[in-house]
């Protein structure tokens, strides 16, 4: 387990080092559209300033998603339930957990909530 909490902190860490950059982007883009005019309906810029932010904004949802994923794998590791799947109670591949160290079900019971 000691393999699966340092593959965790090295996910958590990397997403955390995105979500820095993407806030980071994020306000950038911000304060583009205070700088750029505010009509995006008549504005050519306006539009495009409006879909990166909106873009932006997605991928730091889908960011804090992802850490949101790894925090539970890190308190299911803690609570001595990491690898064991949520739906059927089997332990999941250690392939599986090299592959998604966040994964809460086997790839059977994946497979059939498809």
């Amino acid at each position: 387990m000691d393999e699966a909490r340092k593959l965790l902190e090295a996910e958590r860490q990397q997403a955390l080092r995105r979500l820095s950059g993407l806030t980071s982007d994020f306000d950038e883009v911000v304060a583009a559209s205070r700088d750029a005019n505010a009509d995006d309906e008549h504005d050519p810029e306006g539009a495009t300033i409006a879909f990166e932010r909106s873009q932006v904004a997605a991928l730091v949802l889908q960011v804090q998603r992802q850490l949101a994923e790894v925090e539970a794998a890190i308190e299911r590791l803690a609570a001595g339930t990491y690898g064991v799947c949520e739906q059927c109670g089997q332990p999941i591949a250690t392939a599986r957990l090299e592959a998604r160290p966040t994964a809460r079900t086997c790839i059977g019971c994946a497979s059939a909530t498809r």
